[in-house]
């Protein structure tokens, strides 16, 4: 995700929805979310569907290394033949 412009990414939400189908199509070339604000203040974030969704998978895949990491420091770790073995005989049984 690029970086957030204050002067173009940060908008009235009266503004947004006065030029909507506009804006739409600025944010998915840019890709890069829109802030809307309303009396001066955040109100929320409008992105486009796939920056979304690659968001979300990252996010994912940082609480899987983080929760990884946390098992590691616990011990809770298989080594690296034994997890071959196993994977072996379910598969070729």
């Amino acid at each position: 995700m690029s970086s957030i412009r204050p002067s173009t990414d940060v908008l009235p939400v009266t503004e947004f929805r006065a030029n909507t189908s506009a804006m739409l199509t600025r944010m998915h070339a840019s890709q890069r979310p829109v802030i809307l604000t309303q009396h001066g203040r955040g109100a929320a974030v409008v992105m486009d569907v796939d920056l979304y969704e690659r968001m979300l998978d990252e996010m994912e895949m940082l609480r899987n290394l983080q929760i990884a990491e946390a098992q590691i420091a616990r011990g809770e770790t298989i080594p690296h033949e034994q997890v071959v073995a196993e994977l072996r005989e379910r598969l070729l049984g």
